[in-house]
């Protein structure tokens, strides 16, 4: 890589991230509503009811975290399985190639191993668990890295 290298900060990447999200919602929501109906986006009403209500929660009415296999299938399986083959051939998400980002090999700069991969997803983990502070790392980083990327060995360099 010719020049001084670019590392895209924690704005960038929350674009990016949003992007991404929004394209896995626009994704996934109409396959759900193909498996389970209207039924499916509504199973949270009683709940919010008795909330607004100001009553307490009853856990008999508290729907299961996920609605049969193929919600699971849909809102797991298939994001990650993507995540992976985007991070893998492209070395971005298509939200990191709107904003001209890609994640690199923190040592080498260019792509990462798989196991980087692999790490890096499951470095997502600790990188959630106390409030998030591991991507807000990210801004305050010199190589605008964030516990993930530590973790990982890896950086996120502007693909200009």
């Amino acid at each position: 890589m010719a020049g001084p290298v670019a590392y895209v900060g924690f704005h960038k990447r929350l674009v990016a991230t949003m992007i991404d999200v929004a394209i896995m919602l626009a994704v996934c929501m109409p396959l759900l509503w193909a498996v389970y109906g209207n039924e499916y986006f509504t199973r949270m009403e009683p709940v919010a009811r008795d909330m607004a209500a100001g009553a307490a929660i009853d856990p008999a009415k508290m729907p299961a975290v996920f609605a049969g296999p193929a919600d699971f299938v849909i809102q797991v399986v298939l994001p990650v399985i993507a995540l992976f083959v985007f991070w893998r051939y492209r070395s971005a998400t298509p939200g990191k190639m709107i904003v001209h980002a890609k994640i690199a090999d923190a040592g080498t700069l260019g792509p990462p191993s798989n196991m980087q991969l692999v790490i890096r997803f499951f470095a997502y983990l600790v990188a959630m668990i106390p409030l998030f502070l591991g991507f807000f790392w990210i801004a305050f980083d010199e190589r605008k890295q964030g516990w993930h990327d530590k973790i990982a060995r890896t950086v996120v360099i502007s693909d200009r």
